[in-house]
C-alpha cells in the first residue's frame, strides 16, 4: 500500500446517513474479483441517470467539476453499513479517495478501508463541509486543518495508524514481529517437539 502521512485536498460533501456498501459499489458493477476497474462504478446508482449506464447525473456531487481529483470524502452516520464487500473500499481507493470522514462507521467497512490505504476518521463532518478551501489531514499529528487556521483532532488505534503511515498490510504488520515469532517457535519446538514435523521458517 502507498503510505499516508499528510493529504491536502478539497472534500466531497456526501453527507448522507447509512450509506451502505451496495450504494458505494452496486453488485452489478462487480464484474471481477480484481481490485481494478471499479472506480467507474463508484456510487453508480446515484452518479448516473440510468441503471448500468454512464450518463452523469448532473446534480450528483461526484459529477461536479469543483470536486474533481478530491481525495477526501465526507459522509454521514453509519458509513459503509450493509454487506462486508471489500469492493467498496477498492472502488473508493481506485477513484482516489484516501480519507473518509464520518460520525460513525460500520466496523467491517472501517477495517477494509485501513487495509486498503484509506484513513477512516470518526468526526462530525458538517463543520468541515462548511469550511472553505482545501483541508489538510495530518495522520502523524492526528489533526485536520483548513486555510483559516481552524483545527480538528481525531484518534486512531495504534495498529491502524501504523499500517497507514507505513503502507503496511496485516501480513506486513505480523512480519514486523518476526524475530519474536521465530524465538517463540524455537523455544516451543524444544519444549513440545511432538508438535513439529519439521521446523519451518516464516521467511
Amino acid at each position: 500500500m502507498k503510505p499516508l502521512r499528510q493529504i491536502t485536498s478539497i472534500a466531497i460533501p456526501l453527507i448522507r446517513n447509512n450509506i451502505d456498501t451496495d450504494c458505494i459499489i452496486p453488485s452489478r458493477e462487480m464484474k471481477s474479483v480484481s481490485k481494478h476497474g471499479l472506480s467507474e462504478g463508484l456510487f453508480a446508482g446515484w452518479r448516473y441517470t440510468e441503471i448500468g449506464g454512464r450518463t452523469p447525473q448532473p446534480d450528483f456531487v461526484l459529477n461536479d467539476p469543483a470536486f474533481a481529483d478530491a481525495q477526501i470524502l465526507l459522509a454521514g452516520e453509519n458509513m459503509g453499513c450493509g454487506s462486508s464487500r471489500e469492493h467498496a473500499a477498492w472502488a473508493l481507493s481506485e477513484y482516489g479517495i484516501r480519507v473518509v470522514i464520518a460520525p460513525s462507521f460500520n466496523p467491517i467497512f472501517r477495517g477494509n478501508c485501513v487495509r486498503n490505504g484509506i484513513l477512516p476518521i470518526q468526526l462530525k463532518p458538517q463543520p468541515l463541509a462548511e469550511s472553505t478551501g482545501p483541508l489538510t489531514v495530518d495522520l502523524e499529528a492526528c489533526c485536520i486543518s483548513n486555510e483559516a487556521g481552524e483545527t480538528w483532532t481525531f484518534t486512531l488505534d495504534d495498529e491502524a495508524r501504523t499500517m497507514l503511515l507505513e503502507g503496511l498490510d496485516p501480513i506486513d504488520i505480523t512480519l514486523k514481529m518476526l524475530e519474536e515469532i521465530e524465538s517463540f517457535r524455537t523455544h516451543d519446538a524444544e519444549s513440545r517437539p511432538w508438535i513439529y514435523l519439521g521446523k519451518a521458517s516464516l521467511t
